[in-house]
């Protein structure tokens, strides 16, 4: 077993969101070749976005801190610390409304 503590990858990520020019910064500490499932921790400061993307298989967002808003298509819901969204597959964007971080997970076809 691996235990990962997420409050601390938060935190080192948020700080240096804070930093970057982008206002985001983010982390994969599961996930990538060889593996479907994937968890990517995201921090954003308030204010920075990420533009509209594809997701490349099914996927939901845990607001771990702050608020965001995700939009999607025609639809588009806030979400804070707690709140779990499903993501559509379709095209979505994101703005955290405040300094916010995110786990996201995805499931790769």
């Amino acid at each position: 077993m691996e235990k990962i503590s997420l409050r601390t990858v938060a935190e080192e990520q948020l700080a240096l969101a804070r930093e970057a020019p982008a206002g985001r910064a983010a982390v994969t500490p599961l996930g990538g070749t060889g593996r479907q499932l994937r968890h990517t921790l995201i921090a954003l400061k308030a204010g920075a976005r990420m533009t509209e993307h594809v997701s490349p298989g099914e996927a939901t967002v845990l607001v771990l801190t702050g608020r965001m808003r995700l939009e999607s298509d025609d639809d588009a819901v806030e979400a804070v610390n707690g709140e779990l969204i499903v993501l559509p597959p379709t095209r979505q964007a994101a703005e955290a409304v405040e300094d916010s971080t995110v786990l996201l997970t995805v499931v790769k076809p």
